[in-house]
């Protein structure tokens, strides 16, 4: 059952993250708002979870995995289900601030959990969770974009928020307290130790700029292609954009043949090749048939989740110490690229549409590839701790 935990965890944390995304032109229409404006409710919750994500690690390891796991996963409930209540975009938007504070509480802390419970079949248990959260964030914009096409806005967060909670009661009983957890002595007078010889660490550093660029480009591009799409000549539905989001399957498929990949010639050509196949999607998305756009986004979609796989998986190469804090600030700088990705695109596309904003996200694209390749090594699979990996 704590296999079937492990998923349940990485699922929750991705239901409501963006969620959003499928009705931003939606919300756009009824509060009168830019696009840039109602990205925020995408913006704030990455924003939060970029704060948190290092501060969840601090407190898994003082207080324990399943602990902050737990309370992290009810707490995502909690405001969730508050989101539900609001009654014009500000308040939405505050609400969706806490959403994204709980949210590291439970993906980068299960990942500690792993890492710390799992000595035989550390990767599979790493598969599940990546595969959970892989589906919650497409269940997300799925349920999302059904949700809005037969209720009122609010029932979205309603929805996601009760299936978060019965997730959360599911995984307190179904995932094992920890038995090999020993509170780092560190965190008592030198917990900031931890954080300077990180930010000493060149590779580290890259990494965490890999990941920011990672999500920057997933969310901005899922984001404003959303209200090209709604706009003429497709006029899409929020039924239909959230059926868009189908090409996220193919992230639970790319994800374990990227690990195969790195393994065989490296992560920094395997990234470089990400690179390639994201530039391809991003170029394809600039056509004007809705089916090659999609396919285009497919294309896009295989790119980014075999980058994000080596960029998630090089922390443990690049931290042999600390690494649950390692985690935690690669995911914080991982989803600050989120938040930063759901606002600054959208300049862009205000200035010239898409081509303008499509050609921003290729060079932030482009730079991954030159700081993976400048400052990456590659090493052998088997000098490193597989157990580190996170998603």
């Amino acid at each position: 059952m704590r296999m079937a935990a492990v998923m349940l965890a990485g699922y929750c944390a991705f239901l409501t993250l963006y969620a959003p995304q499928p009705i931003l032109p939606l919300l756009s229409q009824l509060f009168h708002a830019g696009e840039v404006t109602v990205s925020l409710t995408l913006t704030v919750a990455s924003l939060g979870v970029a704060v948190a994500a290092p501060v969840a690690g601090v407190l898994a390891d003082r207080y324990g995995r399943k602990r902050i796991i737990v309370w992290s996963a009810f707490g995502l409930a909690f405001f969730t289900l508050l989101s539900a209540t609001s009654t014009n975009l500000s308040m939405l938007i505050f609400w969706r601030l806490f959403q994204g504070i709980c949210t590291p509480g439970v993906f980068s802390v299960t990942v500690a959990y792993v890492n710390d419970e799992w000595k035989e079949g550390a990767g599979a248990a790493v598969g599940s969770y990546v595969t959970g959260s892989v589906l919650g964030g497409f269940s997300s914009r799925i349920v999302s974009g059904f949700v809005a096409a037969h209720a009122p806005w609010q029932a979205v967060f309603l929805v996601t928020g009760l299936m978060i909670l019965f997730g959360a009661i599911a995984v307190t009983a179904w995932l094992p307290r920890e038995t090999h957890f020993h509170p780092h002595q560190y965190l008592e007078h030198h917990w900031m130790a931890g954080f300077r010889a990180h930010a000493r660490n060149p590779r580290l550093m890259a990494t965490c700029f890999i990941g920011f660029c990672v999500l920057f480009s997933l969310v901005g591009i899922f984001t404003y292609v959303t209200f090209r799409l709604a706009a003429a000549p497709y006029q899409l539905q929020p039924g239909d954009l959230g059926l868009i989001f189908c090409v996220y399957l193919i992230g639970a498929a790319v994800t374990p043949l990227a690990g195969r990949c790195a393994d065989r010639i490296g992560y920094r050509l395997t990234l470089a090749g990400a690179v390639g196949l994201a530039l391809t999607g991003i170029a394809l998305t600039l056509a004007s048939a809705v089916w090659v756009i999609v396919a285009g986004l497919g294309v896009l979609c295989a790119g980014i989740f075999t980058a994000q796989t080596c960029g998630s998986a090089y922390v443990g190469v690049a931290a042999s110490k600390n690494r649950a804090l390692a985690v935690g600030l690669y995911a914080g700088a991982y989803h600050l690229g989120g938040s930063v990705g759901a606002a600054v695109p959208g300049f862009f596309y205000n200035m010239a549409g898409w081509p303008a904003c499509a050609a921003f996200i290729a060079v932030v694209q482009a730079a991954t590839a030159v700081v993976a390749l400048r400052n990456w090594k590659d090493v052998n699979s088997t000098s490193y701790d597989a157990r580190s990996i996170s998603a």
